[in-house]
């Protein structure tokens, strides 16, 4: 007799158990390497613009090399992890990020440093929507958003470490040092070829009963599973076959648009931040070393407002936890432009790092819960991609800025409204078409066609 079991049933309804500890650590070790990357030019930036003598507007167009590669590489490797699987694209992305930023250390002018910061940001901008993707896809419901921004959280991480490195080491060992570190993560390919899973939607899609069944008893061990058992994926995640059109189809589209604009807007305040921060406070009279905890304190905030705002998420809905952030990080950076105590400063930065850092990591977490399995990385991808071109206005604009020396006030006022219009968006996302309100829809139809059998 054929049994049929229903994989997004078992991930929802699964304990957290071993497996789930070894998705969430491969995951977090990525993210921490993908953030180091990406970090890694707003603490080399200094030093690069004395070496090369960059101007303000020069120095920011190098920084949007490695965004331009980021958007290219979200669009792509996001629609092509819906075809080829999450894991060999993981794969793919951490060797194109780790080796192109290593050879960053050997660049002898700045178009050389341009084009291998592009190369790399196309591995960077596509391991982070296909790690989501794989997080959201094996993460129990209960905890979901919580253990997916643990593991993003990694990406602040990466950015302390970038930060705590630089103060250390570039003072003695120069720029250079940072970009051979960065080449630490090829080493341990092997390794993750080994012990990284695939996604277990993908898998189902492919029909491999062999490998599904595996994952699922490592996953939920109380199921019997025998020769003659089928696995199945919702409805729901079996309607959309082509991934890109999907995103506007069955009420979608507005919400579509709106995460691309929320996206747009947070990634440019992130990247503002992370490459003009230490410049900033060096402008306001701050040290370089002091600069450089202020890149750090931001990352703090960035961390624990992705774990915070993930738990709040579970406990409320991570709509509600969006929008208040994105309000309340704009009146930070507002505060920012005025004389403060230093613990004060610090404080404001943190509360920045939570709604800029933190909300990108939340806003992977949103999307990821808002469309289906089979379009969860292409959803994902695309708003990440979109959200890039923000990533490179936001360098430039702010390079633009400084060279008009306004006010120290306006900086940071002109980097604050687009958080403004970021909690607009998040505000109009429709959750009625969200695939987590059809399951629970579907769910509930079961539930009385049960009740009356």
């Amino acid at each position: 007799m054929s049994i049929q079991i229903e994989i997004q049933q078992v991930v929802d309804e699964a304990k957290f158990r071993p497996f789930h500890w070894s998705v969430l650590l491969w995951c977090l070790i990525i993210i921490i390497f993908d953030g180091y990357d990406l970090v890694i030019y707003g603490v080399v930036l200094p030093l690069l613009m004395q070496e090369w003598g960059l101007t303000t507007v020069q120095a920011g167009l190098l920084a949007s090399s490695a965004l331009f590669g980021m958007m290219f590489g979200a669009m792509c490797f996001g629609t092509l992890s819906d075809k080829l699987g999450r894991k060999k694209t993981i794969i793919m992305c951490v060797t194109i990020f780790s080796g192109f930023t290593f050879l960053g250390a050997f660049a002898e002018n700045p178009t050389q440093f341009a084009v291998l910061r592009f190369l790399a940001g196309l591995g960077i901008g596509g391991v982070m929507p296909n790690v989501v993707a794989l997080m959201t896809e094996y993460a129990p419901k209960r905890i979901r958003s919580t253990l997916v921004a643990v593991m993003f959280s990694g990406y602040a991480i990466g950015g302390m470490s970038s930060a705590l490195l630089g103060a250390w080491l570039v003072g003695d060992y120069g720029w250079k040092i940072m970009f051979y570190i960065a080449g630490i993560p090829c080493l341990f390919l092997p390794i993750l070829c080994k012990y990284l899973p695939e996604s277990l939607m993908f898998l189902t899609q492919k029909n491999n009963n062999i490998e599904v069944a595996k994952i699922v008893t490592k996953i939920a061990p109380e199921r019997k599973i025998t020769a003659q058992t089928q696995f199945t994926l919702p409805e729901v995640n079996a309607v959309d076959q082509a991934p890109l059109k999907a995103l506007f189809q069955q009420g979608r589209s507005t919400s579509t648009f709106m995460f691309w604009l929320a996206f747009f807007m947070c990634l440019l305040m992130v990247y503002a931040l992370g490459s003009w921060l230490p410049k900033l406070m060096l402008q306001a009279g701050y040290s370089l070393g002091a600069s450089m905890m202020f890149l750090f304190a931001l990352n703090i905030g960035g961390m624990l407002g992705a774990i915070g705002g993930g738990v709040l998420a579970d406990r409320f809905h991570i709509k509600k936890v969006l929008t208040t952030l994105f309000v309340v990080g704009a009146l930070a950076l507002i505060l920012l432009g005025f004389n403060s105590p230093q613990i004060v400063l610090y404080s404001l930065i943190a509360i920045a790092g939570a709604a800029t850092i933190g909300s990108q990591i939340l806003l992977y977490t949103f999307v990821a819960q808002f469309y289906p399995a089979s379009v969860r990385s292409t959803g994902m991808g695309w708003a990440s991609g979109i959200g890039r071109i923000g990533a490179i206005v936001g360098p430039v604009l702010t390079g633009a800025l400084l060279t008009f020396e306004l006010p120290h006030q306006m900086n940071f006022l002109a980097i604050a409204i687009p958080g403004v219009i970021a909690a607009c968006a998040i505000f109009m996302v429709n959750l009625r078409v969200s695939v987590d309100a059809k399951s629970t829809a579907a769910s509930l139809d079961q539930f009385k066609l049960d009740s009356q059998t």
